[in-house]
């Protein structure tokens, strides 16, 4: 087990009908005024921007809005938002929605306190170090990011999708209702629990042996989220499916999945998955993180995993009882072909279960082509440069490799 630090500040509100506590927690922290973030009409639709307000102002919480927040939240609102809260001089920013909403929040928050320009904290030029406070009520369970250190915003402008952490945009509370998930539609449920997914395995692929008991944390978070997306999926309005959703989304992505994972300071893993993902959806920003997420990984990890199959045999069996043949038996002349076919089986499955979900099986299912590689190796590169990774140092060719294996 490495050395590792586990910073866990948000206070977690959840439970059915707990957005009627929202203005009474926020009131209690002191914060007189709040920036209301949201996103593109279905919380209005929904009648829960309302009760937050009506919330709000029964406590006493003055606000000012920021409204229309896209999937893949892109740099000019945040520059939009920024300006408000200046103006507004608010004390803290309240989140309604999902992920995007939520770094969109983040990314106003710390902004706010800055001198220069936002984009400054993606571009590597600065670093966070303070934020307005942000609050949270969670309507999307997916990128985790009511209680990560985690924020990425697009630029459209540079064809830029790129990530900055810090331990300051925390949220200080997160308001988590399951029953604000239930009207969610099969594609988003089904994006979110392969993202979720996703940030487990950036962490248990770290390039780091066994930890055992944050290797079980982490493949027993997967267990939970194959067992209740089904259900979810079947019955939109099973509570317990949507709550084990829920907070399997936190704990995938609040660091507790990969203490004691880190081969240096700050959040284990490589990130890999997510670098070549994100490259794709800032080629084209209609695609949806999570479905880009159920191509990548897969590709990702059919090219890296003989740099440690043991990693993947533990995960194969844990996560799908998966063992590997006993050397000798028929077809498998060795211990390695046996091996080789469990850490393949185990790849099959996950990808199984992705598209068990209806997340797409290759690139082209999104209108993208062959001929796109090198414009997303030139978008790796740019936000990671040539060579990054943990797992298996990923150079501009595998990168490409990788791509290749995902159409």
């Amino acid at each position: 087990m490495k050395p590792f630090e586990f910073f866990g500040p948000t206070r977690y509100v959840f439970g059915e009908g707990v957005t009627e506590q929202v203005g009474g927690v926020l009131a209690d922290a002191g914060w007189k005024k709040v920036l209301l973030v949201y996103g593109q009409g279905s919380v209005a639709k929904s009648g829960l921007l309302d009760r937050v307000k009506e919330s709000l102002g029964a406590a006493g919480v003055a606000f000012a809005e920021l409204g229309g927040v896209r999937p893949n939240p892109e740099v000019a609102l945040v520059r939009e938002g920024i300006g408000i809260a200046r103006n507004e001089r608010v004390d803290a920013i309240l989140a309604v929605g999902g992920g995007s909403v939520i770094d969109c929040a983040k990314a106003v928050g710390f902004g706010a306190l800055h001198d220069g320009d936002v984009w400054d904290f993606f571009s590597g030029a600065a670093q966070v170090t303070q934020c307005l406070p942000i609050a949270v009520v969670l309507t999307i369970p997916a990128a985790g990011s009511e209680g990560s250190s985690s924020c990425v915003i697009s630029n459209d402008e540079l064809g830029a999708k790129n990530g900055t952490n810090g331990d300051a945009f925390r949220p200080r509370v997160a308001f988590m209702d399951p029953t604000l998930t239930y009207t969610l539609p099969p594609y988003q449920t089904a994006a979110g629990v392969t993202d979720m997914i996703a940030h487990v395995c950036e962490r248990f692929f770290s390039g780091v042996g066994p930890v055992p008991v944050t290797d079980l944390i982490a493949t027993g978070i997967v267990r939970a989220l194959i067992e209740a997306a089904p259900v979810a999926l079947d019955n939109p309005q099973d509570f317990d499916a949507r709550a084990n959703i829920m907070w399997a989304g936190t704990l995938a992505h609040n660091d507790i999945a990969g203490c004691g994972r880190s081969l240096g300071a700050g959040r284990a893993g490589g990130w890999e998955s997510h670098a070549l993902e994100h490259a794709i959806s800032a080629f084209d920003t209609s695609i949806t993180h999570g479905a880009g997420l159920a191509v990548i990984m897969p590709a990702w990890m059919r090219y890296v995993w003989r740099e440690d199959p043991e990693r993947f045999l533990l995960f194969g069996q844990e996560v799908f009882g998966i063992e590997p043949l006993e050397e000798g038996d028929e077809g498998f002349e060795g211990a390695g072909t046996a091996r080789a076919w469990a850490v393949e089986a185990t790849i099959d499955e996950l990808a199984a279960f992705f598209q068990s979900m209806g997340m797409p099986a290759s690139l082209d299912e999104f209108g993208l082509a062959p001929e796109n590689i090198d414009a997303f190796c030139d978008l790796v590169a740019k936000a990671r440069g040539e060579e990054f990774g943990c797992f298996k140092k990923l150079g501009r060719e595998d990168v490409r490799a990788i791509y290749e294996l995902a159409f």
